[in-house]
């Protein structure tokens, strides 16, 4: 029942159109009319307003043939990461990716197309369904940005499924929460050839906490990465600021805070250790941390209803579905943090956030296949109440 052809067609429409995060006007403005034309009712959402962007998330409404049936969530988000500006598709039988100068965009318009293209067949074969809700967000690369700003109670729906991860028959249902961490370091700038004795490094500083700092793979469900550091003005200047930013993620949120906490202890006492007695008295190196909860976990039991609609699916293609847990975050964390019962459907993206991204369009229709199976599974076991 899944239309190949069509899946291509859509496919190499969607990711001709560049997407980068806070710039998805042109691919909502391409998804609006598509969806539109399906049969959906379209609102879209001041998210955009919020985050600087061009256009805000996209919520369309399909009406079910079944009131009784409970609605179902799918979601997928429109933006990708760069470089995106002129994308040129290659194609060499099932396999689309670029010609490596620009990212496909297969994440996450894989997730979408699968989607689309099982909303299609449901409808256009009659197969009995409740309502489904699709939400398309913005600025899911920058942060979540879009999922975070977008108002859940809009949703009738209480259970559902993003598509935005790698491999195919897979479920996440477990991932990480994530903490955004800021560390500025202020020592006393001084003349660095003259008297350096009268000032204190910020860079020095940093480095003794960073040095022995726990980073990279901490173990199998934490990890850490100090990203970016900034400051210092001249070399003959002793630098008085810098600013080191960095993330820990964890499956567990008390493996989360202690290395949280272990971050920020290293900074702490590493300026602790530097004074200078001067004229006015001694000075002290300081430190100050900021930290951000950026998402919380996903953790969606086995047992959940969620993975045994899509268990069904799965097997109804005569396929096995995979559970299993990611480093990564998504919107699915955002949304079962608000009670929705959630998790994240493998849509076939590889190599993703690289110019040597790709999708098997054969994946593709696995997924949307797969999709499909789910929603008549939940049509045929659930009811509202």
């Amino acid at each position: 029942m899944i239309n190949p052809a069509r899946m291509k067609d859509e496919f190499l429409d969607l990711v001709s159109i560049s997407s980068l995060s806070r710039r998805e006007g042109s691919i909502a403005k391409r998804l609006e009319t598509i969806l539109k034309g399906m049969g959906a009712t379209i609102e879209v959402d001041d998210a955009g307003e919020k985050v600087g962007g061009e256009t805000g998330n996209v919520l369309a409404r399909f009406a079910g043939t079944r009131p009784a049936v409970a609605p179902f969530l799918l979601s997928a988000h429109m933006d990708t990461v760069g470089p995106a500006e002129k994308i040129r598709v290659q194609v060499e039988g099932d396999i689309v990716r670029t010609d490596r100068t620009t990212v496909l965009g297969g994440d996450d318009k894989a997730g979408i197309v699968a989607i689309l293209e099982a909303i299609r067949v449901l409808r256009e074969t009659s197969i009995p369904h409740g309502d489904i809700e699709l939400v398309l967000s913005i600025c899911e690369e920058t942060g979540l940005l879009g999922a975070k700003h977008f108002d859940t109670g809009r949703l009738k729906a209480r259970r559902g499924l993003v598509l935005d991860v790698d491999g195919v028959c897979e479920l996440i249902t477990r991932a990480p929460a994530a903490n955004r961490l800021t560390f500025t370091v202020t020592g006393l700038e001084a003349h660095a050839g003259i008297c350096p004795e009268r000032g204190l490094s910020a860079i020095q500083i940093a480095s003794e906490a960073i040095a022995g700092m726990k980073l990279g793979r901490l173990d199998a469900e934490t990890t850490a990465n100090l990203g970016v550091i900034e400051g210092g003005l001249s070399t003959n200047i002793v630098p008085t600021r810098v600013i080191v930013k960095g993330e820990t993620r964890s499956l567990s949120v008390e493996k989360l805070e202690a290395q949280t906490e272990h971050m920020r202890r290293r900074f702490e006492e590493a300026a602790a250790r530097h004074t200078v007695t001067l004229e006015a008295g001694v000075r002290r190196a300081r430190f100050e941390a900021q930290i951000d909860r950026q998402y919380e976990r996903l953790d969606v039991p086995d047992h959940a209803p969620i993975v045994g609609l899509v268990n069904q699916g799965a097997k109804k293609l005569g396929r096995t579905l995979t559970t299993r847990a990611t480093g990564g975050g998504s919107d699915a964390n955002v949304l079962a943090a608000r009670g929705l019962e959630i998790a994240n459907l493998g849509c076939g993206m590889r190599d993703i956030h690289t110019v040597n991204e790709w999708v098997d369009l054969k994946d593709l229709h696995t997924t949307a296949a797969l999709v499909l199976e789910t929603l008549r599974a939940h049509a045929e076991t659930t009811a509202v109440g």
